[in-house]
């Protein structure tokens, strides 16, 4: 299969590696790019930080300012993320999604400090009482012609807009109900959702796809 993969470049290596493995052709289209932000994140004081992304575990450790408290990660791939930069976390729900966190997280929560992408939905602001702080920005690229492929490989809510803009009738397959959700209400297809929300997920879903 031909399959666009939307992730930005310096973080798509080891999504397409995996893809090519399998014998898939990649068309690599980055239709996001992470801007990091700057400035010292406070968490001394915290019982709680929220990270709801690999881009927010990063930034996070390289922004953090004190001992880190518990960590909830969002799903396995967040908490894959906060494992390889040294961090357990100490929560991730069963259903991956910032609603499924909110819904599942312990009680009561204490002091909790939120830390997601700029403009990110806050429930967790609204339903645990946390602080917010800005990890990083999502800017929005715009390819110069739509992609040609089977298939899209979608890891983000914005990823899912940004790729509906373009106009191109490709299915997509998501990396989870939060994307799925952003995607269709966008007006793409979404054949296959992944089963577990990371790489492993992903590729296990394509390759599922491809073999009917």
């Amino acid at each position: 299969m031909r399959i666009v993969v939307t992730r930005p470049r310096e973080q798509a290596g080891p999504l397409v590696a995996r893809l090519e493995e399998l014998g898939h052709e990649i068309v690599e289209c980055p239709l996001i790019e992470i801007e990091p932000l700057e400035g010292p994140v406070e968490v001394e004081g915290y019982e709680w930080v929220i990270v709801t992304s690999p881009n927010g575990a990063r930034a996070l450790h390289a922004r953090a300012r004190g001992a880190l408290p518990k960590v909830a990660a969002v799903g396995p791939g967040t908490a894959e993320t906060l494992r390889e930069l040294g961090t357990e976390p100490s929560f991730v729900p069963t259903v991956s999604s910032q609603d499924g966190l909110v819904d599942e997280f312990p009680r009561p929560a204490g002091r909790v400090l939120f830390g997601a992408a700029e403009g990110a939905r806050r429930r967790p602001v609204e339903e645990l009482g946390a602080d917010f702080v800005a990890l990083y920005r999502t800017r929005l690229v715009r390819p110069a012609a739509p992609p040609n492929g089977d298939l899209v490989v979608l890891v983000s809510g914005s990823a899912a807009r940004s790729f509906a803009a373009l106009g191109a009738d490709i299915p997509a397959v998501s990396i989870g109900p939060q994307t799925t959700r952003a995607a269709e209400a966008a007006g793409i297809r979404v054949l296959a959702e992944a089963e577990t929300h990371d790489l492993d997920g992903l590729v296990t879903a394509v390759d599922r796809l491809a073999s009917r």
